[in-house]
């Protein structure tokens, strides 16, 4: 069910149906990035938001939720950085099916998408890898912190 839909966006026409790549809700990182804030474009609240997410991040949790998604290599508006690759990827979700009706029960919203966005992805284990990472390679420096200094002070 989770299927990626390579069609490039055309004109806006009322006439649109739900199903319609078009009418499909559109997520950036920078709506659950917990380094942005409101004015930058976060929408859910800090204590949960995700720190620096990216697009592929989204991309593997709604796949693996059964979202159609599609993705285009567009960039935020209120992104400073346009070239920055970090900052690319905006993401499509299809939220309701074609007579208006919620496609899943679990996402009857783009709010309960952003919400399960930020719960989902501090579990990917490419961010648990990453945590453990950075907490080995930061207790080494914690010791050197007892070591003397060298330097010419102190000589005669």
């Amino acid at each position: 069910m989770a299927t990626q839909v390579p069609q490039q966006a055309r004109p806006w026409n009322p006439s649109f149906k739900h199903t319609d790549r078009e009418r499909w809700i559109c997520v950036y990182p920078a709506y659950i990035n917990s380094r942005k804030t409101v004015k930058e474009g976060r929408i859910v609240p800090k204590d949960k938001a995700v720190d620096n997410p990216n697009y592929t991040e989204i991309r593997d949790v709604l796949s693996a939720a059964g979202l159609y998604i599609g993705i285009e290599n567009k960039v935020y508006p209120r992104e400073l950085d346009h070239r920055d690759p970090k900052s690319r990827g905006r993401i499509r979700i299809q939220l309701k099916n074609e007579d208006g009706t919620p496609a899943m029960k679990e996402f009857p919203t783009r709010r309960s998408v952003l919400l399960y966005l930020c719960d989902s992805i501090p579990k990917l284990k490419s961010r648990q890898q990453s945590q453990s990472q950075a907490q080995t390679t930061s207790q080494p420096q914690q010791n050197t912190k007892g070591q003397k200094k060298k330097g010419r002070k102190g000589k005669s």
